[in-house]
């Protein structure tokens, strides 16, 4: 069967399952939109190439799906590059597919011509420019192949406008399989870590974003029964773990709760299920080991010794290797190290759910409290909104939470919350930023108003650049350089993109808005003002040892 590239392209689209595209059209990408006017797929018209590809980033996070962005030439594929090193550090499976000027005018330096293969080649898991007709089916397939084999990641193709008007013979030829399955760890070192757990007395599992990908959190469950362990969470992990299971001590690292940082400290034993140990859930990686054995498990053997090394490294698909290695193991109590962690736990500071005015764990704790018991998905964008929901969100459930982690990137949660909802539209979206990350990509709500998404997006406004400031104010003596911000008109800003919005100075004024943003059909800006003197406590330090707790309000020179 013959028929143009655009046509393949969307004929590929649809044989891999896709229903949602994100994008933004341009010259170079014209007949791939043509051949979208007719297609099947919900084509989503994003204000910002920036927009799509974090809108396509988080449809793939909550559907578990692949995502898939669609964005011009030069600079449309620019546009992308902050979305595709979002992904490719998180490892999310996403496709991007650029348009490229044609073939007789590469390397001419042409109208918006930019060599994207090389601007993304540290940033995607695999890229191709497509040079030749015959090679646009296999480039495309491959890349949904290698989008999801092994430890997920985003693949883009690049595609000469002149090869989506040729003429191209379909093929049903599929590529191979993926592979991911067949990885499975060492028998000999299963039983050695088998060994070593079974002795533990002081035993605490990490659970990291590599067990969400691997869909282990049955088994995590019962590892975490079986041995009576303490569980922790990096910030990617949060949710593969139920926090409302009695073991769970929530987030470790830079912002982790005492209890659990103290728990990784003390032990002697850590296994950890699909953590590449980044330097905010370690700090001093030279000191983080101590004297504990560390045992590691993780599909990608590239992550042997990178951070920090382990004793025992247990390659292999996450879930496949603890199915393996739950048979070895002897069911234990630790009573006296329970004890332990619980006294650790009673020292962390309260003082802002308790104090009477709003601050933004409080107003966390209310919506745990409000959405009990829903179908709801939180996504939060990067800074201080990031770690106090990372914090006290009560997340039970593998995909719930939705954040920017090994990046960091600012302006990711408005779009992310985009793609969520339409990869879920049953589902309650409700994102929690601050003010400097809403106004970076704020123009998605006009996005989200168009295409009649209900999503709740709770501004936690405090009129600065709150993480950037809390460094200043305990490693620079109180130099705010260029992070307190004038006033914005969030619900003003909302309604003139078509949605809705309230601001909230008190407790009951928040109350009040989350009723009526939860009964809205359109999208909600809630404006949460709070004090900008609000600190993100605990905190460590960077390159301190993991149980150094920074005192609030403490400043030193630099």
């Amino acid at each position: 069967m013959k028929m143009t590239g655009a046509q393949a392209v969307v004929k590929v689209l649809l044989q891999h399952g896709v229903d949602t595209v994100f994008g933004y059209p341009g010259g170079q990408v014209i007949p791939l939109y043509d051949a979208l006017y007719d297609a099947p797929l919900r084509n989503v018209l994003t204000v910002h190439e920036q927009g799509a590809v974090h809108a396509a980033d988080g449809y793939s996070r909550a559907s578990g799906r692949t995502g898939v962005c669609i964005a011009t030439s030069g600079p449309g594929g620019t546009n992308i590059v902050t979305g595709l090193a979002t992904a490719y550090l998180d490892s999310v499976p996403l496709i991007a597919i650029t348009g490229q000027v044609p073939l007789h005018n590469l390397g001419r330096d042409s109208f918006q011509e930019i060599d994207i293969v090389g601007v993304t080649l540290p940033i995607t898991k695999y890229n191709v420019l497509v040079r030749k007709k015959e090679d646009l089916l296999t480039s495309l397939r491959m890349a949904f192949v290698l989008a999801r084999e092994g430890r997920p990641g985003p693949v883009l193709v690049d595609i000469p406008s002149d090869l989506q008007v040729a003429e191209v013979e379909w093929t049903e030829q599929e590529t191979k399989n993926s592979v991911a399955e067949e990885l499975k760890a060492d028998a000999g070192k299963l039983h050695q870590a088998a060994e070593v757990l079974n002795k533990a007395e002081r035993p605490v599992l990490l659970v990291g974003g590599g067990a969400l990908n691997s869909g282990a959190e049955a088994e995590l469950l019962e590892l975490a029964q079986k041995l009576d362990m303490p569980v922790v969470s990096t910030l990617m992990g949060l949710g593969v773990f139920p926090a409302s299971e009695e073991r769970s001590l929530g987030l470790t690292g830079m912002h982790g709760h005492i209890a659990a940082n103290m728990a990784v400290a003390n032990a002697d034993t850590l296994i950890v299920a699909g953590s590449r140990f980044s330097d905010r859930v370690t700090g001093d990686r030279q000191r983080y080991a101590g004297e504990k054995t560390i045992i590691q498990l993780d599909i990608d053997p590239s992550e042997l010794d990178k951070n920090v090394s382990a004793h025992i490294f247990l390659v292999g698909d996450v879930k496949a290797t603890l199915k393996d290695l739950l048979p070895l193991l002897q069911k234990t109590k630790h009573p006296i190290w329970r004890k332990k962690i619980k006294k650790w736990d009673a020292e962390e500071d309260r003082s802002l759910l308790e104090t009477g005015r709003l601050t933004a764990p409080w107003l966390i704790e209310e919506v745990n409290c409000f959405f009990a018991g829903r179908d709801v998905i939180y996504i939060t964008d990067v800074g201080q909104n990031q770690m106090w929901a990372a914090q006290y969100l009560k997340v039970d459930n593998p995909r719930q939470h939705i954040t920017s982690g090994g990046c960091g990137t600012m302006g990711f949660g408005l779009p992310a919350s985009l793609g969520a909802a339409l990869a879920k539209p049953e589902t309650q979206v409700i994102e929690i930023c601050g003010d400097g990350g809403f106004k970076m990509t704020g123009m998605e709500l006009y996005t989200a108003a168009r295409e009649k998404v209900h999503l709740i997006s709770i501004v936690i406004n405090n009129s600065c650049l709150g993480m950037v400031k809390q460094w200043q104010e305990l490693f620079y003596n109180g130099r705010y350089s260029a992070t307190l911000l004038t006033e914005f008109g969030f619900t003003g800003f909302a309604k003139s993109c078509g949605a809705d919005g309230r601001r909230a100075m008190t407790r009951e004024e928040f109350k009040e808005a989350l009723k009526e943003a939860a009964a809205s059909e359109k999208p909600f800006v809630i404006e949460a003002v709070v004090n900008q003197d609000d600190l993100v406590e605990p905190m460590v330090a960077p390159g301190a040892v993991l149980d150094d707790f920074v005192k609030a309000h403490r400043t030193s020179s630099c």
